[in-house]
């Protein structure tokens, strides 16, 4: 039995620098950071003081009264990414039969704004040890369950299919997006809406990682503060936004006409079962889920032409990435080109790989590799073809998005420009 082929025909991008595909593009492009200091509340008691926020008035994206008062800014980002994307598509699904259309949603943190504010209420902003429900606003059901994002994106589109909420921390929007594969190609759906959406730039998630000392303390020059592959790299900058994108059984596409992005052709998650933050440092789990999504491509290592990495800028991450690349890639990883778009709009948790899916869309379609930011002094440990500072113009056939996260998960996804993929 053939396995139905899953296209990408619509891309909505909510991230710094710019709300909207074309603005995410444009800065990721011309290597621009977002990255600047905290201005959604007083950053000043934290060791890490600097984020990369979105410029985003609900308003002005065209969000109801009633959505801007009962939506965390995370499921606000959702939406608006899902409408953008929807219109790219052109797909309607009033217009055919909407049980064939799904969403899968990747979250790391969920309503993190909202549930600290709802906390903030119900304790007396901490004064109280036992919570009084009666300042308990009322959605904060929704806010304590992730599923309900997914809910409003299929409530907008007509989604009548499968819903699923998909949360593996730092892998969420990429897993959530290989989900959604598996279910078009099992023929369980014809179309899914599907990305990651987070906004953690709150207090309560900035204390957690300066804990762990995992963000930047360079406060005095934000835009320079994520630095991945550079020698004096000294952690990542706290990102937020959301990327959606709408996939389809190849067959479904092309009957109605639909522009074609690119194909995914593998995809692939593993776990190191090892450490809650911890990497190993020979990079084992991230290679072998590279070497899945290859394999389920049918795709050799000398086919891949750019490398999507999840370059954080910590020391461990970078060295444990680069050893990834060269155990899955072989000789050839060190003629491929990497970049990492977070030193541009930094990390957003749940939310940057279906951010860095949406750019590999992208760089297929336009012929374009993103750079690295901030990248001046390499590391001499580091010795792979990072594209510092400056995009890089190259026809893209194959290209390879990888992720990370706490607990140990790894996931890598493989796209190819619409006709390059295995029969």
């Amino acid at each position: 039995m053939s396995v139905r082929k899953v296209v990408i025909t619509g891309l909505g991008v909510v991230a710094p620098g710019g709300v909207g595909t074309k603005a995410f593009w444009q800065l990721i492009t011309a290597g621009r950071t977002a990255t600047r200091p905290i201005t959604a509340f007083d950053a000043s008691a934290f060791r890490s003081r600097i984020a990369a926020e979105v410029d985003f008035e609900p308003a002005q994206a065209e969000l109801s009264h009633r959505e801007i008062s009962r939506l965390d800014r995370a499921a606000q980002f959702a939406l608006v990414a899902t409408r953008e994307a929807m219109a790219d598509s052109g797909l309607e699904t009033d217009r055919s039969d909407p049980t064939r259309v799904g969403v899968s949603l990747g979250t790391a943190v969920g309503a993190t704004c909202n549930l600290e504010s709802e906390y903030l209420a119900l304790s007396d902003t901490g004064r109280e040890w036992v919570l009084d429900h009666h300042y308990a606003g009322p959605h904060l059901y929704d806010y304590f369950m992730p599923g309900s994002m997914a809910a409003e994106v299929a409530w907008d589109v007509n989604a009548q299919g499968p819903v699923a909420v998909i949360s593996a921390g730092c892998t969420s929007g990429l897993d959530a997006v290989g989900h959604a594969v598996d279910l078009i190609r099992e023929g369980a759906v014809d179309a899914m809406v599907t990305g990651g959406t987070d906004a953690p730039i709150s207090p309560i998630t900035v204390a957690c990682f300066d804990a762990i000392r995992a963000t930047s303390s360079s406060n005095d020059d934000a835009a320079h503060a994520l630095r991945p592959f550079d020698r004096t790299r000294n952690g990542f900058v706290l990102g937020e936004g959301a990327a959606v994108l709408v996939l389809e059984s190849e067959e479904h596409a092309r009957a109605r006409g639909a522009r074609i992005y690119a194909e995914v052709t593998g995809f692939a998650s593993r776990s190191n079962a090892y450490h809650m933050t911890g990497l190993r440092p020979d990079g084992a789990e991230m290679a072998a889920a590279i070497t899945a999504a290859l394999a389920e491509s049918k795709l050799s290592p000398e086919d891949v032409d750019y490398v999507n990495a999840h370059g954080t800028a910590t020391q461990q991450n970078d060295r444990h990435e680069t050893a990834a690349l060269k155990r899955a890639l072989g000789h050839h990883a060190y003629s491929t080109p990497v970049s990492s778009i977070k030193s541009m709009v930094g990390h957003s948790l749940g939310a940057i790989g279906s951010i860095e899916i949406a750019a590999c869309a992208l760089a297929l379609d336009q012929g374009v590799i993103p750079p690295t930011a901030n990248l001046h002094e390499p590391d001499p440990e580091l010795d792979l073809d990072y594209v510092p500072l400056h995009a890089r113009e190259q026809r893209l056939d194959t290209v390879v998005s990888v992720g990370s996260g706490f607990g140990g998960f790894q996931s890598a996804i493989v796209l190819a420009r619409p006709g390059r993929g295995a029969a």
